[in-house]
């Protein structure tokens, strides 16, 4: 391993992340704000940029899966910590409760400590769902994508970051994918805030509601969420924003090239789509039966909160922990189901639920047919063994420590249904859980090393564990380990 590499290219992703709060500041500088709270950060992000730098490094250097493993998640440490920093400077939050926002926003989760918003000024608002935005996509997508002198080994840092299993890349140049990918969630994002700007949002407000219904994060710029508005329209408009933003964005990339019949095409949309109208239609009937709401109000309610939580945005739209237990347990599995892989959305991603039927199934087969072989496919692509293991891995890992950090939380005080709740949601990138940490309520109330347990389900369930596993393994950093 390579070290100076790894420094090199931590140092232009730093420098990246502190020129980005350059925004934030000038909307201080425009509506009366924090200044120093963003420059302080940007001028620290130049600094360890200056010192982390390599000159005799090239920019073209290629990299190691290992190298653009630890560059990944030593960049998702980084930036974390540094985008904490205004969030305490302008005495927004407490050390710790800055972490957590900072996490939450960068990881697409969501899950605010912030028990007021409506002191906030603008730029603080904004960086929240700033946030949001740059990690929804990946850190390193976007680096990819706009810096010049990315390097011929970004292909390694962008599949470290990426979500979700797949077989084959929209384009063969990982730079020209990036910019594509980029180009899709641009274009979303624009014509999000579009839409907002239409029903009747300022232009500040929809662009801040944009970032975070596209990166499917659900950060607010109101203390009742969506719930504020009390819009059928809006709600609408954002659902179909949401369930778009939860499929693969390289399928819209493959549409822009082979026409749209690609999107429609696609086995893991269609199942996602089909999951989607499954759950509105039980959690309406919960609804209807058990709660006796009107029809339209529980189809209403059902769909928008639906479209959230299986695309993990965690907008809300009612309270959902007064609905009937059935419902909260759809609502449940949605939010561990999640969306698409190479989407905005978290979860164990509908393509690994698909394997994980077709490993099922092929088991009985094989016991059936015990000398047969059986290839899986999920409609045109074929995936390989490896490919299987890994999602088997994944699973196992995936409700491992969603156990862990349950117990974890369980030890400091929060009851079962809190904890198994919270631990869920974190690792999926939801956010809104049950009980006390539930739709109408913020993680404020828990406890400090509960905190730290979320900062490190959020970041394990964003890079999909093994990124960030690997570098806590002593060997993994060794140069003759792994």
């Amino acid at each position: 391993m390579n070290r100076q590499i790894i420094q090199s290219m931590l140092s232009r992703i730093i420098l990246g992340s502190g020129a980005v709060l350059l925004l934030p500041l000038l909307l201080s500088l425009y509506y009366g704000g924090p200044v120093l709270s963003f420059l302080i950060p940007a001028l620290l992000a130049l600094v360890l940029s200056l010192m982390l730098r390599k000159k005799n490094i090239s920019p073209n250097v290629s990299l190691t899966p290992r190298e653009g493993t630890a560059i990944t998640a030593l960049s998702w440490l980084s930036v974390s910590l540094l985008y904490a920093i205004p969030y305490i400077l302008s005495g927004t939050l407490p050390l710790l409760d800055g972490l957590v926002e900072s996490v939450s926003g960068l990881t697409g989760t969501g899950a605010t400590v912030i028990t007021d918003l409506s002191p906030l000024p603008p730029s603080i608002l904004f960086f929240r769902a700033m946030t949001h935005w740059l990690g929804g996509l990946g850190i390193m997508v976007i680096f990819v994508a706009l810096f010049p002198q990315a390097g011929r080994g970004s292909a390694k840092m962008v599949d470290a970051e990426s979500t979700g299993p797949t077989s084959s890349k929209a384009l063969p140049r990982i730079k020209e994918t990036a910019l594509a990918l980029f180009c899709v969630y641009f274009c979303f994002t624009a014509a999000a805030t579009a839409a907002y700007m239409l029903w009747g949002m300022g232009f500040l407000e929809a662009l801040d509601n944009a970032f975070s219904t596209i990166a499917t994060g659900g950060f607010s710029t109101r203390n009742e969420s969506v719930a504020y508005y009390g819009s059928p329209s809006l709600e609408m408009i954002m659902v179909f924003f949401m369930v778009i933003s939860s499929a693969n964005f390289g399928i819209y990339v493959s549409a822009w090239k082979r026409g749209f019949r690609v999107i429609y095409e696609d086995t893991e949309f269609r199942v996602y789509l089909f999951i989607v109208a499954l759950a509105t239609l039980l959690m309406t009937a919960s609804l209807v039966l058990q709660q006796s709401m009107s029809f339209p109000e529980s189809l209403r309610e059902a769909l928008f909160q639906t479209a959230s939580l299986s695309s993990t945005t965690g907008f809300v739209s009612a309270d959902f922990d007064q609905w009937p237990s059935f419902a909260k347990f759809i609502i449940l599995l949605l939010i561990i189901v999640g969306g698409c892989g190479g989407s905005t959305a978290g979860g164990l991603k509908v393509i690994r639920l698909i394997l994980l039927f077709k490993c099922f199934s092929g088991i009985l087969k094989l016991h059936m047919h015990p000398r047969a072989i059986f290839h899986m496919t999920v409609g045109k692509e074929q995936f390989s063994r490896n490919t299987v293991l890994q999602v088997l891995a994944f699973f196992f890992i995936y409700m491992s420590l969603s156990a862990l950090w349950a117990g974890a939380m369980m030890f400091d005080g929060l009851d079962f249904m809190d904890a198994l709740g919270v631990a869920f949601s974190t690792m999926s990138n939801a956010g809104p859980a049950f009980g006390e940490f539930g739709a109408t309520c913020t993680y404020a109330a828990l406890p400090d090393f509960s905190k730290v347990i979320v900062c490190l389900s959020m970041l394990f369930g964003r890079l999909e564990s093994v990124t960030l596993l690997a570098i806590f393994i002593p060997s993994f950093w060794k140069r003759s380990g792994w």
